[in-house]
């Protein structure tokens, strides 16, 4: 049976669009989650089954007011379908009826040596990113921290001294299997998402997406990170209650490992310009990284980072050399750490890019390859698989991944030589999703 959306749901919506988001950071989550209990759980899900709803409501308002007819494309508005049917997922979900010794306790900070535990550590702002740039554009004066703002911490472990009633757990599990479903049904939506604008630029015969269309992609998939963030570190935490992994809390690594990481990206991106071009031996990529160099990070979103980067620079050194060469000159990786970020760049001898089109390579759906291929919808149902190269979907959508926690991605060429790509990350941890 198919869904349909009610016109009480659509107002319910709206009137959660009317809320800000609440930023959360990376050591945030980590501080929160080193020990999932149900009672920390449960009050996570309580944060969550208010946080999500407003995200996914700006999303579902923002999607609906598109400009020049590109909220009618059925891309588009399936996109939107499918973000409201979670919405309603979430905030149907029924909720287990607490006594009131069991809420109170809920309340109460843990006891840490015997003191209440400190909240949590103060973020940071992102310096490169300004003021309200991914900020969703819909906020009905309701921004003053009234109503369901004010209640939201995400970050409050609980008292966890004895046991819990047995309907929390049933509870957590319930909430979690929920946002199971919503991340799966979310899966393509980068590329449902890039197939509308697609739609849109046939019908329009446009060449290029103009400034606002760029603007709400950005937010829009910015947004869209961090939904997944929340989503797939709340599974992981449920999850791990059960296998303890060692230097993982949820999706996060305590030490991720950055030499570990680059290596097996560099095998990656090499092992796919070999497939494209029917190569013998890709151009050979240098590392350079002290050997034990870690921090705290996703794992996910730096080897996602570090694959387009790596595919970008290799596809560009076997265009400008030509297929047939024997020896391709050398990409060199240097990885650096200073006291805020971990630095990584990319140094390529792929002919570097003329200056008037640098800031074409941060505009979605641009790209040098000649024919966009068409997009299949499940082509990257987890969206690291991507070809060679196509969409003009890397850089963008890696630099949003770098921002999410504080980076950045920047480019400087030499036209006529090569590309350095400069990757920064934020060791500190402390910068909050950049949702202000």
């Amino acid at each position: 049976m198919s869904w349909k959306k009610s016109e009480r749901l659509m107002d319910t919506i709206k009137h959660y669009s009317g809320f800000p988001a609440t930023g959360v950071s990376l050591r945030q989550m980590v501080q929160f989650g080193e020990r999932p209990s149900t009672g920390t759980l449960f009050r996570a899900s309580q944060f969550l089954s208010e946080e999500l709803p407003i995200r996914l409501a700006h999303r579902v308002q923002e999607l609906g007011d598109l400009p020049d007819g590109l909220n009618d494309i059925p891309s588009i508005q399936k996109v939107q379908d499918w973000y409201s049917q979670s919405f309603e997922d979430i905030t149907t979900l029924p909720r287990p009826n607490l006594p009131s010794d069991v809420r109170e306790r809920l309340l109460r900070p843990m006891k840490q040596n015997g003191r209440d535990s400190k909240i949590l550590s103060q973020t940071t702002h992102n310096p490169s990113v300004k003021q309200g740039q991914y900020r969703s554009q819909q906020t009905n004066g309701n921004s003053n921290g009234g109503g369901k703002g004010s209640s939201r911490r995400y970050y409050a472990s609980t008292d966890d001294e004895g046991d819990w009633p047995p309907e929390l757990n049933d509870y957590n599990k319930r909430f979690s299997r929920t946002l199971e479903g919503i991340k799966r049904r979310h899966d393509s939506v980068v590329t449902t998402v890039a197939q509308g604008i697609l739609e849109y630029k046939r019908k329009r015969q446009r060449m290029q997406i103009d400034n606002n269309i760029q603007s709400f992609l950005d937010r829009f998939y910015m947004s869209r990170i961090g939904i997944r963030m929340l989503i797939g570190q709340h599974i992981a935490l449920t999850d791990q209650k059960q296998a303890i992994e060692p230097n993982y809390v949820g999706i996060i690594c305590t030490k991720t490992n950055v030499r570990e990481l680059a290596q097996e990206a560099i095998d990656n991106a090499r092992f796919v310009c070999e497939d494209h071009y029917g190569l013998f031996d890709a151009p050979k990529v240098q590392l350079v990284c002290k050997a034990d160099l870690h921090f705290m990070y996703v794992p996910g979103h730096l080897s996602h980072m570090l694959f387009e980067t790596l595919k970008n620079s290799l596809r560009a050194v076997v265009e400008t050399h030509g297929q047939d060469k024997q020896e391709f000159p050398v990409t060199k990786v240097i990885i650096a750490e200073g006291k805020e970020d971990i630095t990584i760049k990319v140094s390529d001898e792929g002919g570097g890019i003329p200056r008037s089109s640098i800031p074409l390579v941060w505009t979605y759906m641009y790209t040098t390859v000649e024919t966009t291929p068409n997009l299949d919808p499940d082509f990257n149902k987890s969206d690291f698989k991507a070809p060679m190269a196509g969409f003009g979907y890397g850089l963008p959508i890696s630099r949003l991944y770098a921002r999410y926690f504080g980076g950045d991605l920047k480019l400087i060429s030499m036209e006529g030589y090569g590309t350095d790509v400069y990757l920064h990350l934020n060791r500190l941890s402390s910068s909050s999703e950049p949702l202000q």
